[in-house]
């Protein structure tokens, strides 16, 4: 009689603890002992699921059909030519104030002085970054039509661009001043593409240094 009562009294109280969700089965530290680790994520005793799976090794968004993973040079191109003209900006300002405290040292601190030096670094904040941000317009423009004809996205058209926007933003000084304007585009970008590259050329290099000894 006393054990149809206890297990009367175990099924209800194991009834009560699946329908609230107390009802998993206890372990004891014997039958977690013999549970495989399977490397660094163990097989969880409480749930029926491997922590390996819940890992995520996918991309986080799904992209459309036929898109790129990274930005290209027409989404690059509003942040190449804001970042510049903001960069000639502060830089142009720094120059400002260089040469404002240079032209007026000789006069009195006064609110003349202060106007004049305002007005120096005024236009020298202007014209760095209308400046910069011309070169990263021309830049951008020639980027985004050389991938275009070429249907190909690499440091060609970096270097092709850079070499083309000096020699187009020095267009106006001559043939010297053009030949100067491409090589120092093709300098810059070159040096641009040789940085961005850098950890796949070292790669390359200590591969092949490898390879031979």
């Amino acid at each position: 009689m006393d054990n149809s009562n206890s297990q009367g009294s175990g099924g209800f109280k194991a009834g009560l603890g699946n329908l609230f969700g107390g009802g998993a089965p206890e372990y004891s530290n014997t039958e977690l002992a013999g549970v495989p680790l399977t490397g660094m994520s163990p097989l969880s005793p409480y749930l029926n699921v491997d922590p390996r799976y819940l890992v995520q090794d996918t991309d986080e968004f799904i992209l459309p059909t036929g898109a790129n993973k990274t930005r290209g040079r027409f989404e690059l191109a509003f942040f190449t030519i804001g970042g510049c003209c903001i960069t000639g900006a502060a830089f142009g300002t720094i120059n400002g104030v260089r040469m404002g405290l240079k032209e007026t040292r000789d006069m009195a601190w006064s609110k003349p002085r202060n106007v004049q030096i305002l007005n120096i670094v005024t236009r020298q904040g202007a014209s760095w970054a209308n400046t910069l941000g011309s070169v990263a317009l021309l830049y951008s423009v020639f980027g985004v039509a050389i991938e275009k004809v070429r249907g190909a996205e690499d440091d060609i058209n970096t270097v092709a661009a850079g070499t083309l926007t000096g020699m187009l933003f020095k267009s106006t000084s001559g043939l010297r001043g053009v030949a100067r304007g491409g090589l120092a585009g093709l300098a810059l970008s070159g040096a641009y593409a040789l940085y961005s590259n850098w950890d796949n050329i070292t790669g390359s290099s200590s591969s092949s240094s490898s390879r031979l000894y």
